[in-house]
């Protein structure tokens, strides 16, 4: 029979359904096809949640089935709901139906389940759970062990055999297939039929329509969609490269034979399939009516305490939390405050999460664990009384409308920041308390980057691997930026084919710099790279979990979202993001790592062990005049938040000498503060104020918003108590202005509230200019600012730190060393500095050294400490390629008996080759075996003996060896601990680098503003921040400490490679200190003029004009852990 008589022949009885469904009221419900184009719903459609499968993202798809009018669109991705969220978005944002499903593979066959209703809807993801937790992370398994019955309750099930795995014409294996899925899934599943203009199709659709008369089943159209439109073609053949670990041309049939599995029209459709299978696709989207906005959520009731409900127990905490907190009674405008915070969470219903937080914390007191709320949640009175916060709400402005506000259906946010080393332990006692059934981490959404996709877009493509390597380490993160503001005219109607462009010329520029070595592309061959490169950005690669956000529920949480392995043993993570879970109004509690914490908790019990009395935060002395002294000089490394390039800049100028001055510079530098243009104007405020200036304020109705930081707004709490007092607007108002302020870049929105700000404004009295002003400065918070409540936070640990550092420096590095890696500096940066400041550091050694790194005597004083300072000995910690359980062990067997060599070492402790090869490498042998190469000769001659010899020692006469040079030395310092405590690697360079005329860092110090200079040292850090304006900042380090370049876009421009890519860099340019902040130049932050007449200590820097690798002088160093930290 022709294809074409199939085609328009009048649908078999077959398809008609033994008990025609009833009627369905869903939101296709009468959307019958009439005598024109036929109605259609997809039931079968992957988005790129479907990992290496799918070529477009749920939004795209939704949109293209609106526009192609669809009467409904079913996201199915493969074992996942990880989209679902998103879809949902879309058709609520274009009203268009939508159905969640998923679809699984078993055997030779496709199932699809469509969630009818809510029950359904846990069913679903009850099945998706059970599949996931059968194999290990990434994957599932189904089979007929696996709980089908879920599907058949609520739930719509398609049956789709695979072309790839059954051949046409052969129906007793089909329906042998189908059968099996019939029995799992009952007599009411359908039979998926996907005609996608296959030569076989006509047999195909035939040997479908007898294998449902056989089985009594009806047929339904399906698309078997992976994009959005045919145009994805060459993307979806990439993934699926990507996936098989091959190139596309080595794909063969793998690769999909045409672009058909995209959203077709409905007149080529209705051109493809019968009436009735079309129709069918109506009938079950007719059904299918759940939609995401049914799921409700309720809380753990654990915490609630016996004869109380929620409220109660809230209530009664609180109230026991603020008596501790105010002894001599609690002020009555605290008081105040908690009565109307209770009462709002009450009427918001958040009683349960602000207890679980509350046994959370609780707990990890209980255990001696370092912890501190942050963020908005510092704005909460009741925080602060239940121990979650330390955010005095007496001694500061809290705005409950930043956390809280009844107009916001949104759940609050509590961040709580845990010893980033014992979090773990916190981890598993919400996993013991609630079951994990009940709680499970959230998902991160891993993306491609541009680096990655230009290296995995060229890979799949067959591109040579040098040029992809090449291309791929010259983008760095700022380049798309780059290349955006260098496109001339960007294209209206494709904003990509600018990128494009752009990477063409870099590309172009690359092969001309290659020259001869530049392998072989045609121009069509490097477009398509750039423009599959460009499409893989962004999208969805794979889940990983969040660093510490967990959903928590009274019920099985598998009811709500499926939850799957995570890579780390011992925990388990839902299928949504945060964003998903904000969308869906789910509550999750955040249990944040913080290294600092860390820090903190070593640094007071080395202190405590040495000075006597325990501290905890609270005890540290307060208002200390030597620390700020410490903080004014920027003299900072390793302190919380006030430790960058940025921050040592502005301490200088700002030059705090209160706590709320540190509260202001946490928060200052920051890109919103930047962009809305408040820190000069802040700057000259506290000149003002020094010379007995008085505040200048555009009404004195402000002052409540605008004293505490001299009339400029630099928090968030403060715009939103400036729209609320000089505009009239409500607290629900304000924060959804500040909400659309932190959004606008990415989602705008914002400037629907200029009109109604602006207006209100002028309505009070205040000038046109200071309200488009005020728009102005709200605007720059379109980049990342800080709330009040956060910045006192950080402002607490970053005192703390300094004073640490300032008063017990070797307590402090002790615990740096021990909390690595974390922070801003590596291990030898930190050494570095302290030992300039007179901290004696010890070298690794096996007969004194523990696992971590430790204090030993004797004390000596240092210069501008008042206490005697310990040295500080290095652990076996610093070893690189030493397991820690052997590590520890050394510790152990010590401790017993002092070791009498090598041999002895090794026998005790029972180490590998391999480990003692190691010590020595790291110069740890010493004591035992002399230097280094008679460590690694001793290291290399031991063997281990066998059981009948254990412990019998070998008589042989000793060979002795040369000592290695110094240089050497530093070499192997540096591979085997990442840090040297010989001479600096520049020193050995002096001689040769003072020839070039290349100065040290300390006679730089002395040299007079302007001149003209030149230095050179190991690159330490590169930076780039956005709120710059393409300036970068580099730290070099040499043996006497460290220069700070800037340098302007036109000189990067110029000597990027070497500026980008040196390990040693030396440079040539004009010398400045802040008195002379800028040279006409503006690194983002120009300084205000009033400051050229100011005496304040410098802040010194080179401005480069023309720089060289110069890494080649490193010799072997050059690749021995001397690399830097980039553009953090």
């Amino acid at each position: 029979m022709a294809e074409q008589d199939i085609l328009l022949e009048p649908p078999p009885p077959q398809l008609q359904r033994l008990q025609p469904p009833p009627q369905a009221t869903g939101p296709v419900s009468g959307m019958a096809s009439g005598p024109g184009l036929p109605g259609y719903a997809e039931l079968h459609c992957l988005s790129n949640f479907s990992f290496l499968r799918g070529a477009s993202s749920p939004a795209q798809l939704v949109q293209r089935a609106k526009a192609l009018g669809y009467q409904a669109l079913a996201l199915t991705d493969e074992c996942s709901v990880a989209g679902a969220v998103r879809a949902f978005e879309a058709a609520r944002d274009c009203e268009m139906a939508l159905i969640h499903g998923s679809e699984f593979a078993w055997g030779p066959l496709r199932v699809v389940a469509l969630a009818r209703d809510l029950n359904g809807w846990g069913n679903l993801c009850e099945f998706i759970s059970a599949a996931r937790a059968r194999a290990e992370k990434g994957r599932y398994l189904v089979d007929a062990d696996s709980p089908w019955h879920l599907l058949r309750e609520g739930c719509e099930c398609i049956v789709v055999p695979q072309r790839a795995q059954l051949l046409p014409g052969d129906v007793p294996a089909m329906a042998e297939a189908v059968q099996a899925a019939v029995a799992q899934l009952g007599q009411g599943c359908w039979l998926g039929v996907e005609l996608l203009l296959a030569p076989d199709d006509s047999l195909w659709l035939q040997s479908l329509q007898d294998v449902a008369g056989l089985l009594g089943l009806s047929c339904v159209a399906c698309g078997d969609v992976h994009m959005h439109a045919r145009s994805r073609k060459p993307l979806q053949d990439l993934v699926t490269a990507l996936r098989l670990g091959c190139t596309v041309a080595e794909c063969g049939f793998e690769l999909h034979p045409n672009a058909e599995r995209h959203l077709r029209s409905r007149l080529r459709l209705g051109g493809i399939y019968p009436r009735a299978m079309l129709d069918a696709t109506l009938q079950i989207a007719a059904r299918c009516d759940f939609k995401l906005s049914e799921i409700s959520y309720h809380y753990p009731q654990e915490s609630v305490l016996p004869g109380m409900d929620a409220r109660q127990t809230l209530a009664w905490h609180t109230w026991q939390g603020a008596a501790g907190r105010y002894p001599e009674g609690i002020p009555e405008s605290v008081a105040k405050q908690l009565k109307d915070e209770l009462e709002l969470i009450a009427e918001c219903r958040y009683e349960m999460y602000f207890l679980t937080v509350h046994d959370i914390v609780r707990y990890a007191r209980s255990e001696g664990i370092l912890c501190q709320g942050r963020g908005s949640a510092a704005n909460s009175a009741v925080c602060y009384c239940l121990g979650i916060t330390a955010v005095d709400p007496n001694k500061t402005t809290l705005l409950m409308a930043r956390f809280i506000s009844r107009e916001r259906s949104e759940p609050p946010d509590i961040d709580v920041d845990f010893e980033h080393a014992r979090r773990e332990t916190v981890i598993q006692y919400i996993y013991e308390k609630y079951g994990r059934g009940r709680a499970a981490l959230t998902a991160v959404v891993s993306c491609w980057r541009t680096r990655g996709a230009l290296r995995d877009a060229g890979k799949a493509l067959g591109v040579d691997a040098a040029l992809i390597d090449a291309m791929a380490r010259q983008h760095h993160w700022f380049s798309d930026a780059e290349d955006e503001a260098a496109e001339p005219e960007p294209e209206p109607d494709d904003p990509a084919l600018g990128w494009v462009r752009s990477k063409l010329l870099r590309l172009a520029r690359l092969r001309e710099r290659l020259g001869d070595d530049c392998p072989q592309l045609s121009p069509q061959r490097a477009r398509l790279w750039l423009e599959l490169a460009l499409q893989l950005r962004d999208s969805p690669r794979h889940l990983s979990q969040h660093v510490g956000g967990f959903v928590l529920t009274d019920g099985p949480l598998t009811r709500l979202v499926p939850v799957e392995p995570a890579a780390m043993e011992g925990r388990s993570v839902i299928q949504w993001d945060k964003d998903d879970l904000d969308t869906m109004n789910l509550l999750k509690v955040d249990v944040l790592a913080l290294g600092m914490l860390t820090v903190l908790r070593g640094s007071l019990k080395a202190r405590a062990a040495l000075r006597g009395p325990r501290w905890e935060l609270a005890d540290i002395p307060k208002d200390d005049p030597a620390t700020y002294d410490m903080i004014c000089r920027a003299d900072t490394v390793g302190t919380f938040q006030i430790e960058s390039r940025a921050q040592m800049s502005m301490l200088p100028r700002l030059q705090p000498r209160e706590f709320y001055d540190l509260v202001v510079e946490v928060a200052i530098v920051r890109p919103g503060p930047i962009q809305g243009g408040m820190v000069h104007p802040y700057l000259q405020a506290r000149e003002r104020r020094r010379q007995g200036g008085e505040l200048v304020l555009e009404k004195p109705a402000l002052e409540k918003a605008l004293k505490r930081t001299l009339g400029v707004p630099i928090f968030q709490e403060q715009v939103m108590q400036i729209a609320m007092i000089a505009a009239n607007f409500s607290a629900g108002d304000a924060d959804e202005l500040r909400r659309s302020m932190a959004a606008w870049r990415r989602k705008g929105g914002v400037h629907r509230f200029e009109r109604p700000l602006i207006d209100g404004m002028l309505a009070n009295g205040y000038s046109a200019d200071f309200a488009q002003a005020i728009f102005r400065q709200m605007l720059g918070f379109g980049e990342y600012g800080f709330p009040e409540s956060h910045a006192y936070s950080f402002a607490m640990l970053a005192y703390a730190s300094a004073w640490l550092k300032r008063h017990e420096p070797a307590c402090f590095l002790m615990a740096l060393l021990n909390a690595q890696p974390m922070g801003f500096y590596t291990p030898s940066q930190l050494i570095q500095d302290a030992r300039r400041h007179g901290v004696r550091v010890l070298p690794v050694d096996v007969r004194h050294s523990d696992w971590d790194c430790t204090l030993e005597a004797p004390h000596e004083r240092i210069a501008g400490v008042e206490l005697p300072q310990p040295a500080v000995r290095l652990g076996l910690c610093m070893v690189a390629q030493l397991p820690k359980t052997s590590g520890e062990r050394v510790a152990q067997v010590r401790a017993q008996a002092p070791f009498r060599s090598t041999e002895d070492l090794a026998l005790r402790a029972r180490l590998q080759r391999a480990e003692l090869q190691a010590l020595a490498a790291a110069d740890a042998l010493q004591g035992l075996s002399g230097h280094r190469r008679q460590q690694m000769w001793d290291a290399a001659a031991l063997q281990v003996q066998p059981p009948l010899f254990a412990g019998v020692p070998v008589h042989e006469a000793p060979v002795q060896l040369a000592a290695a040079p110094e240089g050497e030395e530093i070499l192997f310092d540096y591979a085997a601990t990442g840090l040297s405590l010989r001479r600096h690697p520049l020193a050995l360079l002096r001689d040769r680098l003072r020839r070039h005329g290349l100065r040290t860092a300390l006679e730089l110090r002395d040299t007079l503003a302007g001149m003209r200079v030149r230095a050179c040292g190991i690159v330490t850090v590169r930076q780039r921040p956005p709120t710059a304006k393409g300036t970068v900042f580099i730290t070099l380090e040499d043996e006497t400490g460290t220069v700070n370049l800037v340098v302007w876009p036109d000189t990067v421009t110029r000597w990027g490679e070497p500026l980008l890519g040196a390990r040693l860099l030396a440079v040539e340019g004009i010398w400045q200190s802040s008195s002379d902040w800028g040279g006409g130049k503006d690194p983002g932050e120009p300084a205000p003029a009033e400051q050229a007449s100011q005496e304040v200590p410098a802040v010194r820097h080179l401005i480069v004009h023309r720089a060289r690798d110069m890494s080649r002088w490193l010799g072997r160093l050059g690749g021995a852990g001397v690399a830097s930290r980039n553009f953090h």
